[in-house]
């Protein structure tokens, strides 16, 4: 047993080191979210699915937890035994790991080779080295000596544990003064989003709020950790089918003529019923004033973006040019872009879902034919064309609430974004569809509020709702999963009103 605990911890201390040094040395990746990168790229979209069904936006850090376990468990089963037999197997064993995990660092493209094995290699031998003082402790005698070896362990786990948390803050603070945002003040807009009507808000606790304050604003994406993007270096390239490529800097975008628009965006792993969408209020560069300049050229079918980790999206070059909101956005609620949600800049498209559209981080812009370019999640079996799909959902009261008789309201959102909401309808039970009371539209791209006032009754009671868009078309009832073009089908909640 002693044998399988020191093998746990020597690896557990591996990916300590491997964070200690990442927050130490500059150009030096954590290895272990470059695994977990990995993780992303090459599970099964299915599997994606259930995790983001599962787990939500904790996704990310539920992966680095299994991470976590999963190195563990290799060091108490495999390692550790190991070691006991073959120290120098072990060792062996320790430097494939490392190895492994140099390797999937340097996949990004903004990491070298070197540091990633320096790092890799630095985690193997401290793990080994942790491992082979354990099991020099871990000796049949006497139960005072078996004491020893679970203090030692113990004190390496506390050791370990602190180190990587120094290293994760030390990262993450580097990152953050390297990134310059904190020193960004962004420009006015020529044309601001106007005032939000009193009206646009419905007085009810427990409604989404029409403007999605940023904190709580859905992130889902394939970053396991933030991008951290310099702007003193950083530039935006247009390229591709186009007569006149050219990139741009930080500031000369800034001094671009800029707008503000409202506009609703979604995640297509939305369930029906979901929170992985919102609204907010984006300032950018229209897309079709950067394309112009770089003039599209005869063949040019699809925009792609990607982004500093070489994420890519991709939508119909019509998309810029139709009329709907299309912006290489480089603010969000007042203030620059978060971190987390694309800083320094990030295209945002209406009307359709994230995947195809929504590149944070971006890094440059590229025309091409329609069939010449696949997105990162097109060979993955998801659709290549993803408008957002009219939805709606219940607010209050929660799904398997339990209620008071007194007089309340059932009150949610709908969205339809470049169609508008222009009717929500509830139901209770089997009786009739009543049509909810909406609230002033921001634009036909930002969803609506809508309620109803009810008089509950004892019992438990199934409440639907359903939304038509502004062309008159009802949301779909039909239940279907999120893959491969967004879910489908009428939220319902069950509730229990109690006497």
């Amino acid at each position: 047993m002693r044998d399988r605990i020191a093998g746990a911890v020597g690896a557990l201390s591996a990916l300590a080191v491997a964070e200690l040094v990442a927050g130490l040395v500059s150009g030096v990746p954590s290895l272990v979210e470059a695994v977990g990168s990995w993780v992303i790229d090459v599970v099964p979209p299915a599997v994606k699915d259930l995790a983001i069904a599962v787990f939500g936006t904790a996704d990310k850090p539920a992966l680095l937890v299994g991470i976590i376990v999963v190195a563990a468990l290799l060091g108490g089963l495999v390692v550790g035994p190991l070691a006991r037999r073959s120290a120098p197997a072990a060792g062996a064993v320790f430097g494939a790991f490392g190895l492994a995990g140099a390797f999937a660092a340097a996949r990004e493209p903004a990491v070298s080779l070197g540091p990633s094995v320096a790092a890799g290699l630095a985690a193997a031998g401290s793990g080994w080295w942790v491992t082979g003082r354990l099991l020099d402790r871990a000796v049949d005698g006497t139960d005072e000596e078996r004491r020893a070896f679970l203090r030692a362990a113990s004190a390496v786990l506390v050791l370990g544990a602190a180190s990587a948390l120094v290293g994760r803050n030390l990262l993450e603070r580097t990152k953050r003064v390297l990134a310059g945002r904190g020193d960004v003040v962004l420009p006015e807009p020529v044309s601001a989003a106007p005032p939000v009507p009193q009206n646009a808000s419905l007085p009810v606790p427990g409604l989404s709020p029409i403007i999605t304050p940023n904190r709580d604003f859905y992130r889902i994406d394939t970053a396991l950790s933030t991008p951290r993007v310099d702007i003193a270096t950083w530039t935006l390239r247009i390229e591709g089918n186009v007569a006149e490529p050219y990139e741009v800097t930080y500031p000369e975008l800034l001094d671009m003529p800029m707008v503000e628009r409202r506009i609703t965006i979604a995640c297509v792993s939305n369930q029906v019923g979901g929170d992985l969408v919102g609204t907010a209020t984006w300032m950018g560069v229209p897309l079709r004033e950067l394309l112009d300049r770089a003039k599209p050229g005869p063949g040019a079918e699809q925009v792609v973006g990607r982004s500093v980790d070489d994420f890519t999206v991709g939508f119909p070059l019509e998309a810029a040019y139709d009329g709907r909101e299309a912006l290489v956005a480089v603010g969000m609620n007042g203030e620059p872009l978060p971190f987390e949600h694309g800083f320094p800049a990030r295209l945002v498209v209406a009307g359709l879902y994230g995947y195809v559209s929504a590149t944070k981080w971006l890094l440059s812009i590229e025309l091409h034919t329609w069939e010449g370019f696949d997105a990162y999640w097109i060979p993955r079996g998801w659709a290549k064309e993803a408008p957002i799909k009219t939805q709606s959902r219940i607010d209050t009261p929660r799904h398997n609430a339990r209620i008071g008789m007194e007089r309340r309201a059932i009150a949610g959102v709908a969205w339809a974004p470049t169609r508008g909401i222009s009717k929500v309808e509830v139901q209770i039970d089997d009786g009739p569809w009543q049509e909810a009371v909406l609230s002033e539209p921001l634009s036909e791209n930002t969803w609506r509020q809508w309620m109803i006032e009810w008089d509950p009754t004892p019992g438990t009671h199934l409440i639907r709702v359903r939304a038509t868009d502004g062309d008159g078309v009802l949301q779909d009832g039909e239940l279907r999963p999120p893959a491969p073009d967004g879910a489908t089908g009428w939220h319902t909640v069950a509730v229990r009103v109690e006497a």
